[in-house]
């Protein structure tokens, strides 16, 4: 994608949804932390839906290593790999009291050394907590940005550090949610909604899928990102 394509196309994204925010909630930076860790091969809603009673009781590490791991087992247990996640996060809540005086660290390498934590959560954490300007590359992300043109490459650390170089000033800091929220809700694995995208013809993906019949007949398309009408909105983003 030419330079200025790149601007125009982050430009448009970022008219239609000048305030983006990560769809899992969370009330201060060790929730945030467990709730992506949650996240991996689920889905935001599940985790939310899951979180809201225990973010509710505990919001420290102290609490959740307090809370114990059948007591968190019984918040969680709806997410899949509830077994594997609650051994990380106890774990890394002991981590976080015993070396970080139970505060969460905003960079990327101690953020790595907590159990059940890889670099797309240290990115999520870094830029939702801490402001940085990170690109945390999910499947939506990893997706769009090869179909697109805006960043190819064959593993999310590739498309990373393509995103990185290709994405200019203002639209770093929300660049990450603007590409999640396309993929998850236009650009979509299976059928990407082409006939309803605001940046179709700037992407390289081809054919362009068609609008359905029925929408077709009814008339005017969908706004171009969407969002959950029930969810509640997170303390940062």
């Amino acid at each position: 994608m030419k330079k200025a394509d790149v601007v125009d196309f982050y430009a448009r994204l970022a008219e239609a949804d000048p305030h983006p925010e990560t769809e899992l909630e969370f009330v201060n930076p060790f929730t945030l932390v467990v709730a992506v860790a949650l996240s991996a091969q689920a889905t935001d809603a599940g985790v939310n839906k899951a979180t809201r009673a225990l973010f509710a009781e505990v919001a420290t590490p102290a609490k959740m290593v307090a809370l114990g791991l059948d007591g968190l087992k019984a918040h969680i247990r709806t997410i899949g790999l509830f077994n594997t996640k609650a051994k990380n996060v106890i774990a890394l809540s002991q981590m976080l009291i015993d070396e970080f005086g139970g505060e969460v660290p905003p960079d990327r390498e101690s953020l790595e050394r907590l159990p059940g934590v890889g670099r797309k959560t240290a990115n999520v954490v870094m830029n939702v907590a801490f402001g940085a300007e990170t690109f945390a590359v999910d499947t939506h992300i990893f997706r769009v940005g090869n179909r697109t043109g805006l960043a190819r490459g064959k593993t999310p650390l590739a498309v990373e550090l393509k995103l990185d170089k290709a994405t200019p000033q203002p639209f770093r800091l929300h660049a990450h949610h603007w590409l999640i929220l396309h993929g998850r809700y236009v650009c979509k694995a299976r059928t990407p909604e082409c006939w309803r995208c605001i940046v179709a013809d700037l992407c390289a993906y081809k054919p362009k899928t068609p609008a359905p019949k029925a929408m077709k007949t009814a008339g005017a398309p969908a706004p171009a990102l969407l969002r959950d009408p029930q969810r509640t909105r997170s303390s940062a983003g």
